[in-house]
């Protein structure tokens, strides 16, 4: 254990749930903070989860019983047993992700050998504790097909992954899932908060981020408290993530110092260990260059290395918290890379020494004026160095060759100790198609979430927004549509009502600029109550009246005439007559005769005076067609009192009445009723302003401009 601490490890696990982790770190020199991003809170509702547990209990050869349940976390495990009211079922298998489910299960009492539990294999050279893994274990249980057509009960989260769900429904399996808990961001202290801002100022720290849920909730968690370069400092402290998957959620959201550990809180502790060296590995750091020195050929080789190797690693962030241990007899060869990096260096290409300056020569008119033996001679020097040049050269890309092979050599079985990143390169060579597809997919739901985040986060802006501005703008919503329906409709008691409702909104705010609005709009309310109505609906229904009678009335031509009779006066006594008239009998005889033949003729015949020639020429079938015209006009006048066109009321009212007068029998009563109604309507329906709202309008807009 060191004397100092080395570091402050910042653990994002739900609370309660790291007390283990705490102690290693502790045992390590490390400081910690327990800064939880996620909470762990029951589902609101139970009733599905509580209804699957009691399917368990069904007899064994019972059709519809499960074959598997899965469940996909401690925590799943804990809030599922919770609501189970009976011991766990042995003949029915389980199976969980890893040693902490296991873990769980145990101290429920469930494990093996009484009871059949399937989990990724901890014996591998390099164990992985994911869905992934999960789904191998299981397949290699029950075989490929051995759940085709089989219940399967998935207890996890709400909301949590579909991969394993969809590859055992690809399998055949009957998959059913249940939420036994649910994520909820929680809200860390202030003090929590101040001590994050004393580390990110300058003291050495990393964060363990053990899900991908929990990288989002620290991004927007870090937008609402921290400054923009606390930010930016944020995103270049050390992250430790037990799986790729989460690693790659980090380096999505910005990080760029990212160590992938595995699971376990022991590779966990190893891996911050490695970041955070203590004195002793320092020491043997610095140590390492007097011991490079003593062979100065394997210093040049290793000084080589070590530049290729520093070059590669300023480019990529550590992926690896696994750091490999080299032999006691390693040579200096293959010591390439910084003593505090855990990574190791990638084979380099063939580093080639540069050659000697080439030797002086003296120029040809000289040689010449020395004579053939001076020629001769130097030709045979010339000959003898590149000779011996060339065989130097060979024998030195010999040597070189050899120890770019041993070199080579060393950084292989460098690389082949680092588990988790040659695993994972082992399996994109072996997988590159399907690795490929989890990445895209990975990156949609990256893409997915990352929206959502901005969607919620607009609406946790627009909800945190001023008390007053909503008030505001809801009053500016009302007036603005009861001014368009007074326009349009001239509905004078609705836009009455609107003002009061507006009013009433305001009541709840004190502001001086608020009052002013509310001043405006009791101009605007009694504006409107001085206003003259006209009983629009009454008027209406005058109409709806008179259009229902047009089928009844008769036409000039159709006025009933009533059955001709026959009518004569009683004879009279034509001695009276003649003695009292003077005249002779046979005189007063003849004028009753002719009167009485004309009484009888003149009560056959009915003579009767029409006006107008056009209500003679319309034939009794074109009757239809003049009270559909009437009626069409009185429809017309009707919608046009409706929306307040006084002109084209007026001209279709008269319209209407003019045909009435033409085309109708003017004595019929009926006739008179219905143009009496046509009048009235036209008397009733005078032209009323209708007011605006301008005041009120006004004045919400220039509380909106800051006026």
């Amino acid at each position: 254990m060191a004397s100092e601490r080395r570091a402050t490890v910042i653990v994002t696990r739900p609370g309660g749930q790291s007390s283990a982790l705490l102690a290693l770190l502790a045992s390590a020199g490390f400081d910690t903070l327990e800064f939880p991003l996620i909470d762990i809170a029951p589902v609101a509702d139970d009733a599905p989860l509580r209804a699957a547990l009691d399917e368990l209990f069904l007899p064994p050869d019972a059709p519809g019983r499960y074959a598997l349940v899965v469940f996909v976390s401690p925590n799943a495990i804990d809030h599922a047993f919770g609501r189970l009211g009976a011991p766990w079922p042995a003949e029915l298998p389980v199976a969980v992700v890893g040693p902490g489910s296991v873990a769980a299960l145990a101290r429920q009492g469930v494990h093996a050998p009484a009871h059949r539990v399937i989990s990724p294999s901890t014996e591998d050279a390099d164990p992985r504790f994911d869905s992934e893994a999960l789904y191998t274990a299981i397949e290699a249980h029950f075989g490929t097909n051995g759940l085709e057509g089989k219940r399967v009960l998935i207890v996890r989260g709400d909301g949590g992954r579909e991969w394993l769900a969809e590859r055992l429904a690809e399998a055949g399996a009957r998959v059913e899932k249940a939420a036994a808990y649910r994520r909820v961001l929680p809200e860390p202290s202030m003090q929590k908060w101040e001590r994050i801002h004393e580390l990110l100022a300058g003291k050495p720290h990393a964060w363990l981020l053990t899900s991908s849920e929990g990288v989002r909730n620290l991004d927007e968690l870090a937008h609402e408290h921290l400054t923009a370069d606390e930010i930016v400092l944020l995103k270049r402290t050390p992250v430790v993530c037990p799986h790729p998957r989460i690693a790659e959620a980090a380096r999505g959201a910005g990080f760029d110092r990212i160590t992938v550990s595995g699971a376990g809180d022991e590779r966990i502790a190893h891996s911050l260990e490695a970041l955070f060296p203590s004195d002793t590995a320092a020491a043997a750091a610095q140590a390492e260059p007097q011991r490079n020195s003593r062979d100065p050929e394997a210093h040049a080789y290793a000084s080589a290395a070590a530049s290729a190797s520093s070059s590669n690693h300023s480019s990529s962030a550590p992926t690896d918290a696994h750091p490999a241990t080299a032999p006691a007899h390693q040579t200096a060869q293959s010591r390439m890379t910084d003593s505090n990096d855990s990574k190791k260096a990638s084979p380099q290409p063939n580093v080639t020494p540069p050659l000697p300056p080439n030797t002086p020569f003296t120029p040809f008119e000289q040689q010449k004026r020395r004579g053939g033996a001076g020629i001769v001679l130097l030709w045979f020097v010339i000959v003898i160095l590149a000779v011996a040049a060339g065989a130097g050269a060979f024998v030195l890309n010999r040597k070189f060759d050899r120890a770019d092979a041993q070199l080579s050599q060393r950084l292989a079985q460098s690389d082949e100790q680092n588990a988790d990143l040659r695993a994972k390169a082992d399996q994109a060579a072996s997988a590159t198609t399907a690795l490929n597809t989890q990445i895209i997919q990975l990156q949609g739901k990256l893409t997915d979430a990352e929206t959502h985040s901005q969607a919620l986060q607009q609406q946790y802006q627009d909800l945190a927004s001023n008390r007053d501005d909503w008030t505001i703008a809801e009053v500016e919503q009302i007036l603005s549509s009861a001014s368009q329906q007074l326009q349009l409709t001239g509905n004078v008691q609705l836009a009455l009502f609107a003002l009061q409702s507006a009013d009433t909104r305001l009541a709840a705010s004190t502001g001086p600029q608020v009052v002013a609005i509310r001043k405006a709009i009791a101009q605007d309310i009694d504006k409107l109550k001085a206003t003259p109505t006209t009983d629009l609906t009454g008027l209406a229904i005058k109409l709806d009246t008179a259009i229902d009678q047009i089928d009844q009335l008769p036409l000039s031509g159709e006025a009933p005439i009533a059955r001709a009779r026959a009518q004569t006066a009683e004879p009279a006594n034509s001695a009276s007559i003649a003695a009292a008239t003077g005249e002779p009998r046979w005189k007063v005889l003849w004028h009753q005769i002719t009167n009485g033949i004309g009484q009888q003729l003149s009560s056959l015949v009915s003579v009767r005076r029409i006006d107008n020639a056009d209500a003679m020429l319309t034939s009794p079938d074109q009757g239809y067609f003049v009270r559909e015209n009437v009626k069409l006009r009185l429809l017309s006048a009707r919608l046009s009192l409706l929306s307040r066109s006084e002109p084209t009321l007026k001209s279709d009212l008269h319209a209407a009445d003019a045909a009435l007068a033409r085309y109708f029998d003017a004595s019929s009563r009926k006739v008179q009723a219905v143009r009496d109604l046509v009048k009235q309507v036209d008397q009733a329906s005078l032209a009323v302003a209708v007011p605006n709202l301008n005041a009120s309008l006004a004045a919400v807009h220039q509380f909106k401009r800051g006026g």
